[in-house]
């Protein structure tokens, strides 16, 4: 090969290069994707799980999503307040405190309360034991299962199964909702933070049954309905059901419930005063009728000997 041809070559190689690095040039030029630098900052502020709790695909898409208008500055339930305030300071508007959520698991059913119907040695995971007669070995067929499939769910190790019965501890709970998903029974649901009154049971059997499978149950003497001031809490079925737009936090449904199926951090509290009010009552109203009976017994005329 002679020096004319290696050149020839050579400069026919440069030529095809700068041919196409020029045609790269404009059609990239032409087709460029447009970052948006607001959407790229508050990408950078979101956490990063792709837990799609905030109802979009994920980060990415809440971005955007939030960058064009689309969604709130707070929509990121992982991400909190903190996370908000970030980002309302990137768009430049002010952000309204969200209401924040935790997963709360209505279900009281644990070892000691429920009767297990077999002895079950099948894969620990609630989803799989579905399949198996009965919905796991429990009897009560409606209860949390206790494998823990909401706590392989669960990034943030906010659910563990305690006794049996799945338990969230609601300062760790970032309200992604992926235990919800994961739960086949549908016990998990989201509640407001500040809640502090829940019935732990969704079985809508009639008492007797429920009885028969769990002592932990809701029997349906809707006492609890009726102690209510707020109209808070109905019945669906045999279980009742709060709601907690309207709950004050009271207490007093959980105080005269006699299963003690609605949970309330003073409940114990509450029935002692109930009780001691019901004593003073009685003792004032006995006390009424003894002094009634004094006070006839005065006026009544006296027979002579």
């Amino acid at each position: 090969m002679n020096t004319v041809m290696i050149i020839t070559s050579m400069l026919v190689v440069a030529a095809v290069g700068i041919v196409v690095g020029f045609g790269l040039g404009i059609f990239g030029e032409k087709f460029k994707v447009e970052v948006d630098e607001k959407e790229a900052a508050v990408r950078e502020a979101l956490p990063g799980n792709n837990c799609g709790a905030c109802g979009f695909a994920g980060c990415d898409a809440m971005a955007k999503a939030i960058a064009s208008g689309q969604a709130a500055v707070n929509g990121c339930p992982v991400g909190g307040d903190g996370v908000a305030a970030l980002i309302a300071d990137i768009m430049g508007v002010q952000a309204e405190a969200a209401d924040k959520k935790v997963a709360y698991v209505r279900c009281s059913g644990t070892c000691d309360a429920t009767k297990a119907k077999y002895n079950y040695s099948g894969i620990k995971d609630c989803r799989m034991a579905t399949v198996v007669p009965g919905a796991g070995d429990k009897a009560c067929s409606v209860g949390c299962m206790g494998f823990g499939s909401c706590v392989q769910a669960c990034e943030f190790d906010a659910i563990h199964v305690v006794n049996g019965v799945a338990v969230v501890d609601k300062d760790a709970c970032k309200a992604c909702g992926k235990c919800i998903d994961a739960c086949p029974q549908k016990l998990i649901q989201l509640v407001p933070y500040k809640q502090d009154t829940f019935v732990r049971c969704v079985n809508k059997d009639k008492g007797p049954a429920v009885k028969a499978v769990c002592s932990n149950g809701c029997i349906g003497c809707t006492l609890c309905t009726k102690q209510c001031k707020f109209d808070a809490i109905h019945m669906d079925g045999g279980v009742a059901v709060i709601d907690y737009s309207k709950c004050k936090n009271c207490g007093l449904c959980a105080a005269v419930c006699p299963a003690k199926v609605i949970q309330h951090p003073k409940a114990e509290q509450l029935r002692e005063a109930i009780a001691k009010k019901k004593a003073a009552d009685a003792a004032k109203k006995k006390a009424e009728l003894e002094a009634a009976k004094a006070a006839e017994a005065a006026e009544a005329p006296k027979t002579e000997a």
